[in-house]
């Protein structure tokens, strides 16, 4: 699976069982290396003829077509997963060995050719114009697809362009999703709660009577804050109309007002957190209400829940209605305390065994060892995301200097506003978080740290230069090539044309390798790499 863009689950027993997908390619001419990405769906009547043999035999039928899918393929036996009605669309290709396709179209004609099932509604449109109109060709067959769909995905064609425009943390910026409008359903609100996140922000939440729209039971839908609760005019007992935005997030669009009860409430403004009682406050540029109490227990917990989960140090196991035992039998009461349980303490919780909690302890055990980047997003600072957190560790290198700097020299990292380096500057100078942060340390988390890359942009070694990875690295991650280079100024692109400035070529590279030697473009190996981050960064 994808994953988080660099680790993800070997699912490769699983997939294997269904029918849709080759074990072996059909024809000839295609590569001996081909990574081939692609969709695994359940088809509609697929997925209802498996729930009515599921209600008839007495077991547990699936809630809807596309939790059934990720289900079965994290079936631990495999034997399972082929007792699903699984299917599957190619959609594009990774590494492709000696074959170069100019074009992503030619990458769907080469699966079609070679047994790998694609999408017969794609097509290839000419400008804005042709994707507005396919748009809406594909919108009015969608009740007539045999599978669920929430939009359309457009990409450009051109894969040098492709190449040349890269990616934005883990999204293309040459692909763009056009999402339908959601389904909808009616309920009523039965109540209104606030919860405090991480952050201390109040967020109000609809407790509804349940409703399923859009494949899932829908009982909670976020308010975001006390604006939107006056927008829609919403009282507590109000019948709403609710969908699910991207179909994956509950959301009230509209108050019937017409069906107002007289017992409907008007919902109140709390003054005082719900959680610690602390009075709330609330900043003159943004709406939200917070709770500036650090030790706040509820944020303590979203904290530990945020510095477990998988974009940060992706402890696996501990999810979180584990995180909220710990707490509540105190085992821990911040993210540092969870590298002192022990496996005895953790048995002893509700519906965890021996076996269990060896296995957690085993899992918090490795996620001592991290990245820069990975450990300050999962400090949880405020206004810091992946991004945000890979440019401070970019720009300095090492924990120390980030702890020491002032506003100023926040502000002058890419990606770093004024708002967020006080934000930053805030989090270090709060005794509690300093605190906690030593004590991550003491209990052994760590990570590798290089040279800081203070520079500005423009006197970085490799400012304005474009270097492509390609084939198998086999001393260092590509990854952590990755983000080496880009820390000494570059732009890492994924494919290679006349304005690539470097290609590093490891053991398996093809068509890029290839194109780079017809464009003249310079190749450097593996060795010749760690020789030039050796002379750059100092790495031994």
């Amino acid at each position: 699976t994808r994953g988080d863009g660099e680790n993800g689950e070997d699912i490769t027993a699983n997939v294997k069982t269904i029918g849709a997908i080759p074990l072996r390619l059909q024809g000839a001419g295609f590569p001996q290396t081909l990574e081939v990405r692609g969709e695994i769906y359940m088809p509609l009547a697929d997925f209802h003829s498996f729930n009515d043999a599921a209600v008839a035999a007495g077991t547990k039928a699936l809630v809807n077509p596309r939790n059934g899918a990720a289900g079965s393929l994290r079936q631990l036996d495999s034997r399972m997963t082929a007792k699903r009605p699984l299917s599957m669309f190619c959609y594009s290709a990774g590494l492709t060995g000696d074959w170069s396709p100019d074009e992503h179209w030619q990458v769907l004609e080469g699966f079609a050719k070679w047994g790998l099932r694609t999408n017969s509604a794609a097509q290839c449109v000419t400008g804005l114009a042709g994707c507005v109109d396919y748009i809406a060709a594909l919108e009015s067959k969608r009740p007539e697809l045999a599978y669920e769909i929430d939009g359309v995905v457009i990409k450009i064609n051109d894969l040098a362009l492709q190449g040349e425009l890269g990616n934005v943390t883990r999204k293309p910026r040459w692909a763009i999703a056009y999402k339908y409008a959601a389904q909808e359903a009616t309920t009523t609100v039965e109540e209104v709660e606030f919860q405090v996140g991480r952050t201390g922000a109040v967020t109000p939440v609809a407790r509804l009577a349940p409703v399923f729209v859009g494949g899932v039971t829908v009982s909670n839908a976020t308010l975001h804050n006390m604006d939107e609760i006056k927008r829609l005019d919403l009282h507590v007992h109000d019948t709403v109309i609710v969908h699910r935005a991207g179909d994956v997030l509950p959301k009230v669009v509209k108050v019937v007002a017409k069906k107002r009860p007289k017992k409907a409430k008007a919902i109140k403004i709390p003054q005082r957190c719900p959680s610690c009682d602390t009075k709330l406050t609330q900043d003159t540029e943004e709406v939200v209400l917070r709770c500036l109490n650090g030790q706040c227990p509820a944020q303590q917990k979203e904290l530990i829940k945020h510095f477990a989960s998988r974009l940060a140090l992706d402890i696996e196991g501990l999810g979180d209605k584990l995180v909220e035992l710990l707490l509540e039998e105190k085992l821990v009461a911040t993210s540092a305390d969870l590298f002192h349980l022990t496996p005895e303490q953790v048995a002893e919780l509700p519906r965890m065994g021996p076996k269990s909690a060896e296995n957690l302890i085993k899992a918090i055990d490795t996620s001592r060892t991290t990245t820069l980047p990975r450990f300050l997003y999962a400090l949880g600072i405020r206004e810091v995301g992946e991004a945000t957190a890979a440019a401070l560790a970019n720009h300095f290198g090492k924990l120390e200097p980030i702890l020491s700097a002032d506003v100023e020299t926040f502000e002058t990292i890419d990606d770093v506003g004024p708002i967020v380096a006080e934000r930053i500057r805030s989090h270090f100078d709060d005794p509690d978080q300093l605190e906690t942060l030593r004590a991550l340390q003491a209990a052994g988390v760590q990570w590798s740290e290089s040279e800081p890359q203070s520079q500005a942009a423009g006197e970085l070694p490799l400012a304005n230069q474009t270097w492509v990875l390609t084939g198998t690295l086999e001393s260092l991650k590509r990854s952590e090539a990755k983000a080496k280079l880009i820390a000494l100024g570059a732009k890492v692109a994924g494919s290679v044309s006349a304005k690539t400035t470097q290609v590093v070529a490891g053991p398996g590279a093809g068509s890029k390798l290839a194109k780079a030697e017809s464009l003249e473009v310079p190749v450097m190996d593996e060795a010749g790499l760690l020789e030039f981050f050796a002379q750059h960064l100092g790495d031994d």
